[in-house]
């Protein structure tokens, strides 16, 4: 790595704090072992008992349960959104446990503080790097676990649910409880528990041949010594860990036993359906309605004006929202002077025009870039544009609520598609002036998220609606209402100077851009070797709601960076993958991935006529990944044939489940590439549905060649997003190789209409 610096404006001081682990453990009356992470000593047993355990059984904070029958349940904090992080990590826990794989099942963890992973919350409530060499060590950090639970970091996103979780959690649960067992039969048989192998679930005693269940064991187990740092399985003695096993969700999603926020049903009373309809402009307020005709049609219960959207409560969904579409709104002037996307790229251009070769807040910064220029053989510019883009998830946003009085005060349930429980519970607490412990969220499946599920305010919007009605309320958004009024991945305009000396080496880089989130490192290029450095931000108001977005800024800095980089290379009258290598001396991971992509796609081999090919590599949530995309061109439009990925996660923990995260990373950010745009009319969204908001379609889809380097095991990398950033770069830098045309601006097909 080179040694850019990367700053950004300091939001937490647990940065600073060493990652701890403290371990507990318990056991299940009847016989039936709990094993888990303890969060630290005092923890409140007696509320989570009921949470996850059964009658008469004992709890310690579990995240696995050894049942009497010998099965064994994986207790996961995070949602399964058809990324597949429920069976992996159960996987890594039955790994160190030496479970039996046909004999594990998985709960998810229920939405209370005590199941918040602290090192997953550390990486999204303080910017710092998992110390890969340090597994664990025998005390905790109390102070971070109450800080991340009040910050209600109960998360999944940012690709972290395995390097997080699985490493540091899952992982030590199951080594913790298989030297357990291991003790209680070794006191058992009278023999030293070294002589004692485990595998599939039974415990072994070769000289006497003596073998058990571990369900036998499970009840004396508990007598054991906690070991509060378990010794781990070094990688060449994986079973089960770095192999394609069978995702234990697919069953139920092939069979439809399945359970999705929009399947909510209640254990008593019968639902009633809310069709709602937001402010089209942000900003705005409703100032006047008109639902005479919505108010005499059948099913309608009541109508509702919450002054930022309106509702209709009716006896079916389909009900709802045909009496949703009789009633006519007016509404307050905007705030925001944005009324195009031509006044938003204004509002971007002003920014940057203000900021110049030196201006705005500094990200990173190496050597001297603007004097470098000086020094310069050649030197290039580029502008790159991105517009808003939707999430468009294929579960529509729904949420369940109902609101009742009890003996002991109002409470509220909830069912709703999630990646944040926690917070969605605090968010519903405030939204209608509950304790969060008087809220209850159910959590079932997600029927996708890509970021739109980390916020809450469909969550609000229903709890308010079952407040104001007394009605237990199904609220479904229709799809014109998520991709028009929802939450977006911002537009952005990045500007690029560079200069290359008379070997043409790049030797001054000089970016400046008006949208930074997160993760903060995304828009710096690190790992090339690039003697002067500077990366700004000149930050402009956005006219839409922001909402992290599948890999967030590096979807948009991917193509950013790797457009310019490809620029450069051209310039140089290098080729493009010779140029990144020669950068790369100081990084042999992504010098071996940039190699290996090379390899497999043939690189150096001429194509057929009116074909060419694109290559881009981008670092992102611990993942290196490298793309080459082929592209026709005969037909006058691009037509992809082939993608070529090699990725470095450090060590897969599924290659088949790792690769179908890659692969979907790809259609993803290749359908946002040739299609995805919001455009703004009088300032609201005119794209309504996937007749206008395309996707990609499989006679369009290329054939996608994934492989996986498995560089280390610790750290890890993530796999559902870092699919997503090398895609765009590498299809439009394929463009230009083939005609000549540099493309600086998104949505491609648009440049070919």
């Amino acid at each position: 790595m080179s040694e850019t610096e990367t700053t950004k404006p300091e939001r937490s001081r647990t940065a600073k704090w060493t990652r701890r682990g403290f371990i507990g453990a318990g056991v299940l009356a009847g016989g039936a072992l709990l094993i888990g992470v303890g969060v630290r000593s005092g923890n409140p047993v007696g509320k989570l008992k009921p949470l996850v355990a059964g009658d008469g059984e004992e709890l310690v904070n579990s995240w696995v349960k050894i049942d009497t029958d010998n099965t064994i349940t994986a207790i996961v904090p995070h949602c399964e959104m058809g990324q597949g992080a429920h069976s992996v990590l159960a996987q890594m826990l039955a790994d160190e446990l030496d479970a039996d794989w046909d004999k594990v099942k998985v709960m998810q963890a229920p939405t209370d503080g005590n199941y918040v992973v602290t090192d997953t919350a550390r990486m999204f409530v303080a910017p710092f790097t998992m110390n890969a060499a340090d597994w664990i060590e025998p005390t905790y950090d109390g102070l971070f676990t109450q800080i991340a639970r009040f910050a209600d970091v109960m998360i999944t996103g940012g690709s972290s649910s395995i390097r997080s979780t699985g490493q540091y959690q899952m992982r030590v649960a199951g080594a913790a409880a298989r030297e357990m067992l291991v003790g209680a039969a070794a006191d058992s048989w009278g023999v030293p528990p070294s002589e004692i192998a485990t595998e599939d679930s039974m415990l072994i005693h070769t000289a006497s041949g003596k073998r058990a269940p571990y369900a036998k064991f499970a009840a004396a187990a508990a007598d054991q010594a906690m070991p509060q740092t378990p010794a781990l399985k070094d990688p060449k003695d994986f079973r089960l860990m770095g192999k394609s096993k069978a995702r234990t969700d697919i069953p139920p999603k092939v069979n439809g036993t399945a359970n999705f926020g929009i399947d909510a049903k209640l254990p008593e009373g019968e639902l009633t359906y809310a069709a709602v309809r937001r402010r089209p402009v942000p900003g705005t307020m409703i100032t006047a309605m008109d639902a005479g005709q919505a108010k005499s049609m059948p099913g309608v219960l009541q109508i509702l004006n919450m002054g930022d959207f309106v509702a209709v409560v009716a006896d079916s969904y389909w009900q709802a929202q045909q009496a949703l579409g009789t009633i006519t709104t007016e509404y307050s002037e905007p705030e925001s002077p944005v009324r195009s996307n031509a006044d938003q790229f204004a509002a971007f251009t002003a920014a940057l025009d203000g900021a110049g070769d030196e201006g705005g807040d500094k990200a990173a910064n190496k050597g001297d870039a603007v004097a470098a220029f000086g020094k310069a053989t050649t030197t290039l510019e580029a502008e790159y544009k991105v517009p808003f883009l939707a999430h468009a998830p294929m579960e529509p946003v729904n949420c369940t609520a109902w609101v009742r009085e009890t003996d002991s005060g109002d409470k509220c349930d909830v069912w709703t598609s999630t990646q944040v429980p926690l917070m969605a519970r605090s968010a519903a607490a405030g939204a209608i002036g509950l304790d969060a412990g008087d809220i209850t969220v159910h959590h079932p499946f997600l029927g996708g998220a890509f970021g739109r599920r980390l916020e809450s305010d469909y969550v609000t919007m229903a709890v308010r609606i079952a407040k104001a009605t007394g009605y237990p309320v199904k609220m479904i958004w229709s799809r014109e209402e998520d991709t028009q009024k929802a939450m977006y991945r911002p537009a952005d305009i990045s500007r690029f100077k560079g200069g290359l000396d008379a070997d043409g080496r790049l030797v001054s880089y000089n970016n400046v851009f008006t949208q930074r989130h997160d993760p903060a490192e995304a828009c710096v290029p690190a790992f090339y070797d690039i003697a002067n450095t500077s990366v700004r931000v000149a930050e402009a108001d956005l006219h839409l709601p922001f909402s992290a977005w599948r890999s967030v800024d590096h979807s948009q800095h991917g193509f950013f960076i790797e457009s310019f980089i490809d620029e450069a290379a051209h310039a140089a009258g290098k080729d493009p993958v010779a140029f990144r290598l020669a950068m790369l001396d100081n990084a042999p991971r992504h010098k071996a991935v940039l190699e290996k992509v090379a390899e497999l796609s043939d690189w150096d081999s001429a194509g057929a006529d009116g074909t060419a090919k694109g290559v881009a590599i981008v670092e992102s949530f611990g993942t290196i990944a490298a793309q080459v995309i082929e592209v026709d061109m005969n037909s006058g439009k691009p037509r992809m044939t082939k993608v070529w990925a090699v990725t470095d996660p450090g060590f897969a923990m599924n290659p088949d489940g790792f690769r179908n995260q890659i692969e979907g990373g790809i259609v993803f950010a290749l359908t946002a590439a040739l299609y995805g745009e919001l455009d703004l009319v009088d300032g609201a969204v005119q794209q309504s549905n996937f007749h206008d908001y395309k996707m990609l379609r499989m006679d369009e889809c290329p054939d996608i060649d994934v492989a996986i380097i498995n560089s280390g095991p610790v750290p890890i990398g993530g796999a559902g997003e870092p699919g997503v950033p090398p895609a765009a770069p590498a299809l439009t830098n394929a463009i230009f190789a083939a005609t000549g045309t540099r493309i600086r601006e998104l949505p491609i097909a648009k440049q070919f209409a």
